[in-house]
């Protein structure tokens, strides 16, 4: 009878809940949804991390269309190079104790790139002579103020006071203007060992709009750079688009710096000595004539071919097919020769073959 009595309450009892939430996700019968977090997971969002960062999930893939930089390897080489010239640089320019360090070398959208700016700042446009394109040097409100107080003498270990809203002085773009052509002239001895390129400064904006130098999905490499004087200093960015680097694209996909990558003097000097006593034929053309192939057929042996040449007309010299030399024909001992006038100027048709 208890028995009875027990399972009657067993089946009366209202069923368990099969929803749950443990942190990762919620259960419902056997479909599992997923959290906040688990959907920004898998889409690449974080609002914690610097937009900069590389995302995971559906924003990495969507991303993925950036070349990376990885696959320029001489520009790592180039903008350390860079940071040891802008130390010494800086350091004779506001006779401080200056510290530059490359925190890190990213790819970018120009787009993203503009929008993420913090204001206020200035932002130099620099043009790449030989490049045949621009750049641009974004300098923050940190290290404006901070290289006004240092060339104007302000007091150390004040911090700087800075007045939202209002623009920058003519005082502080000079200087700052100064300061540009100073980088400038280190980045044109950096990329001087690779190839010869003039960086000059091409004018001052304070509105990322008024800055734009390349379209908003074209890819960027951005350089960003942190410069300290003792208890002062601030954060500097360069940015070099794709299209200005892609000249010198060759030269940055090498992995040592140098023209003489992967040469082998040995290697060429034999090379060079066997060339020089290889034996290749040469065929002395007297004249060319167009025949039909019912003419040819029905040659017998005895009969003559006029030529339209003359004992003072031209013999071209022929390697592989290839027309080289032009010159007249006669005698040398008892041997048939040929004395050469002149080369003749390849075309881009006969280089081809």
């Amino acid at each position: 009878m208890a028995d009875e009595i027990q399972t009657e309450d067993a089946q009366s009892a209202p069923a368990p809940d099969m929803s749950a939430d443990a942190g990762t996700g919620v259960v419902a019968g056997n479909e599992r949804i997923l959290n906040q977090e688990e959907i920004d997971s898998l889409l690449g969002f974080d609002v914690n991390d610097d937009q900069l960062q590389d995302k995971s999930g559906v924003r990495a893939i969507i991303n993925s269309a950036l070349v990376s930089y990885e696959r320029l390897p001489m520009l790592e080489i180039v903008f350390d190079r860079l940071v040891r010239l802008m130390t010494t640089s800086l350091r004779n320019f506001t006779s401080d104790n200056v510290e530059v360090s490359l925190d890190n070398i990213t790819s970018i959208r120009f787009g993203d790139y503009l929008n993420s700016i913090p204001l206020p700042a200035i932002l130099a446009v620099f043009r790449a002579e030989e490049l045949d394109n621009y750049g641009l040097f974004t300098v923050d409100s940190n290290l404006i103020y901070s290289i006004v107080d240092v060339l104007l003498g302000g007091r150390r270990g004040t911090s700087a006071m800075r007045i939202e809203g209002r623009p920058y002085t003519t005082i502080e773009r000079t200087l700052v203007q100064r300061m540009t052509e100073v980088i400038l002239q280190d980045m044109c001895q950096a990329f001087e060992p690779l190839a010869p390129v003039s960086f000059s400064l091409d004018r001052l904006e304070t509105n990322p709009r008024f800055a734009a130098i390349a379209r908003p999905a074209n890819a960027a490499i951005l350089v960003k750079l942190r410069i300290d004087m003792e208890d002062r200093g601030g954060r500097t960015e360069l940015l070099l688009p794709y299209a200005t680097l892609e000249p010198i694209r060759k030269l940055l996909l090498q992995q040592f710096m140098g023209e003489k990558f992967g040469r082998d003097s040995i290697w060429e000097g034999h090379l060079a000595t066997e060339l020089w006593s290889t034996r290749v034929e040469i065929d002395a053309i007297l004249d060319e004539q167009i025949m039909s192939l019912n003419r040819i057929m029905n040659l017998e042996v005895g009969q003559t071919i006029m030529l339209n040449a003359s004992p003072e007309s031209k013999i071209e010299l022929r390697c592989g097919g290839v027309p080289l030399l032009t010159g007249r024909m006669g005698r040398m001992g008892s041997s048939v020769a040929v004395r050469v006038d002149e080369a003749i100027q390849r075309t881009d048709a006969s280089r081809a073959l």
